[in-house]
């Protein structure tokens, strides 16, 4: 077994979009339509791309891929490396595969001098609990998510205070 981890490059799209897929159908979400698929390419190989992806491969095949973005820490005064998506098709699972996605981005992290990493677990994941715990990642249990959707920030967007 050979693993390899490298950049999404432009002729990878297709492979990695069908691991997106495949995480929407491990979560029991419906997958992006043609547009946000559009847009997905659009964003990974522009100028100023938007989020950064990298595929793993084992022996040539896309088994697991990341997304991630920086954000900023005003405390830190230092970026925050975000990881968005982190995903192994199950047949490929206990195979160090998603080890080696975090320690590739691990290293990115420490190379472009982040103060941290950061990510968001649904709750009823406990495989991937489980997994970032083994990595020594801790919950950050004072800390609520939010989130404003597309309709409500252009509700807000149009609101007079």
């Amino acid at each position: 077994m050979s693993l390899c981890i490298a950049p999404v490059k432009e002729q990878d799209f297709e492979e990695f979009f069908a691991l997106i897929v495949a995480l929407a159908d491990y979560e029991s979400l419906a997958p992006p339509n043609d547009d946000a698929k559009a847009r997905l390419k659009q964003h990974a190989f522009t100028e100023n791309p938007k989020y950064e992806a990298f595929l793993a491969r084992i022996d040539g095949i896309a088994v697991g891929y990341a997304i991630v973005f920086e954000t900023y820490s005003s405390f830190l005064a230092k970026p925050t490396l975000y990881l968005e998506d982190l995903f192994v098709l199950p047949s490929y699972r206990k195979q160090k595969v998603g080890y080696g996605l975090m320690k590739h981005l691990v290293s990115l992290a420490i190379t472009r001098e982040c103060g941290r990493m950061e990510w968001q677990v649904l709750d009823w994941n406990q495989l991937a609990i489980d997994f970032y715990h083994q990595l020594g990642a801790m919950h950050l249990k004072e800390w609520k998510s939010y989130r404003l959707t597309e309709d409500a920030l252009r509700k807000l967007y149009k609101a007079t205070p």
